[in-house]
């Protein structure tokens, strides 16, 4: 039989905090829970007695009755009143809650050593600033104001965006295509999973490049594809070292990532016809074909005789203009277009209508080309103050390369140099670059730093190019100024 619970119950006291005064009453009845003083199958007292004990009304302790009933430390059935649950008294001592309880606000230092770089020269990420407020606004302000789109994985999905696309890149990369061939994604590595569903490379060989792109990578092996390192030279990858067992084949020939080299068009062409004759996929990443400073851009691997059958083409916002738009696009091979469909709804991968259509409404009233133009300029400069600071070092053991596009530099050390340590000790000095040996797919890679400049102002080109001097094996350490 249970226990009959006592007519007075003097601990039932409310606790003192800014909690809604129901919660504060069921708090108190939890805790009588957790101290033992009412046990599982206990009646609580009645809603008059204990209103009237805690000096409350009696629709506030309705209200927690109900909450403990709601959360499962109290049952209540007509005729015998509401009664401590099984396990309430577990629960309690577990100190759950019958509602979410917020804690204090944790106060914590900053860790010195992990504190925000002076200088941030990671790769890949464009200068945010450069873009026209007024005309960043207005993209904004009518994606806002247009017709939600359902919010599902399919590939007719953004309608004006695709015909935005399909005309950028008719005039900007020469690709000549359909807005119907324009698959738009959330993101350069969405794109990759996509293309392996599609192709089925799940435990087939894709080819990569090494040192390479690692979301890439890690976007192939997600999918059960097995990613093959290919060592790349001066020209990029070479397409000899393709095999007939490849299923696909991932490049980034416009700026070859990170080592920067610029496939030129001989090999592009081969690439393409070997592909074409071992019926392999070619995966183009366009990551930042935008931007060519002291050369003409060469077409894309899509836009040679035979590229609409085997190369799939991908290109990304977020180098244009930032990485949080999370926006790519993807024209794949002709083949695999009418499998494309199945395999987005497989993914799953949604692009948010908003963002879609603010970037649709940048490139329609051409506010786009214009921040392109605006962008190239500051980069150019910015690339020039650099590379120059970095000869001013004059040591002969470094080689900068990548120096005719995109949006970073590599410094090249000499075999055994360990650039993990020195990323980390010119980030103590205030600047943030990335290891090179970090994108290769196993040890033995090159060594050196992947160094970012296009949020590099000019007039601290010197100051970063000193401090990353001074972590090199001879170098006289010193601050940044």
């Amino acid at each position: 039989m249970p226990r009959v619970a006592p007519a007075v119950h003097p601990a039932f006291d409310l606790p003192d905090t800014d909690a809604p005064l129901r919660q504060r009453v069921a708090e108190a009845v939890v805790d009588q829970i957790r101290q033992g003083r009412i046990g599982v199958g206990d009646p609580l007292p009645s809603t008059r007695v204990l209103a009237a004990e805690l000096g409350v009304s009696r629709g506030c302790v309705v209200d927690a009755y109900d909450e403990l009933c709601a959360s499962g430390f109290a049952v209540a059935r007509a005729g015998s009143g509401t009664r401590v649950a099984p396990g309430a008294d577990v629960a309690a001592r577990a100190h759950a809650a019958s509602h979410p309880v917020v804690p204090a606000a944790a106060v914590t230092e900053p860790d010195p050593a992990r504190r925000a770089p002076v200088l941030d020269l990671r790769p890949g990420i464009p200068d945010p600033a450069l873009i026209s407020e007024p005309e960043w606004r207005r993209a904004w302000r009518a994606a806002a104001a247009a017709p939600r789109a359902l919010g599902v994985a399919d590939p007719e999905a953004h309608p004006d965006l695709r015909r935005a696309l399909a005309d950028h890149l008719r005039r900007t990369r020469g690709l000549a295509c359909g807005a119907d061939e324009i698959v738009v994604l959330p993101g350069v590595a969405a794109a990759i999973r996509v293309l392996a569903i599609a192709a089925r490379l799940r435990d087939r060989d894709v080819a990569f490049e090494d040192p390479g792109y690692l979301r890439a990578r890690r976007a192939l092996v997600g999918e059960g594809a097995r990613p093959r390192p290919i060592p790349v030279g001066t020209d990029g990858l070479d397409p000899d070292t393709v095999r007939e067992t490849d299923a696909a084949v991932y490049c980034t020939p416009a700026h070859q990532y990170p080592m920067g080299a610029r496939m030129p068009v001989s090999h592009r062409a081969r690439l393409v016809a070997r592909a074409a004759d071992m019926g392999t996929i070619v995966v183009e990443d366009d990551y930042d074909g935008e931007f060519r400073y002291d050369v003409s851009a060469l077409p894309a691997l899509r836009s040679i005789d035979g590229g609409r059958e085997c190369v799939a083409y991908v290109g990304t916002a977020s180098k244009i203009l930032s990485p949080d738009l999370r926006l790519a696009w993807l024209i794949p091979p002709t083949p695999l277009r009418s499998r494309i469909a199945a395999a987005v709804a497989e993914s799953g991968e949604v692009a948010c209508s908003v963002t879609a259509s603010a970037l649709a409404r940048l490139i329609e009233s051409g506010a786009l080309s214009r921040h392109l133009a605006r962008a190239s300029r500051t980069y150019r400069a910015r690339r020039a103050a650099f590379v120059g600071a970095l000869g001013d070092l004059e040591r002969s053991d470094v080689t900068v390369t990548g120096i005719e596009a995109g949006l970073h530099v590599v410094l090249r050390f000499p075999e055994g140099v360990d650039d993990v340590a020195i990323a980390e000790a010119a980030r103590r000095l205030g600047v943030e670059t990335a290891p090179l040996s970090r994108y290769s797919a196993g040890p033995g890679g090159p060594s050196g730093l992947v160094c970012g400049y296009a949020r590099l102002p000019e007039s601290r080109a010197a100051a970063a190019a000193a401090a990353i001097g001074a972590t090199l094996p001879g170098g006289v350490p010193f601050g940044l100024p």
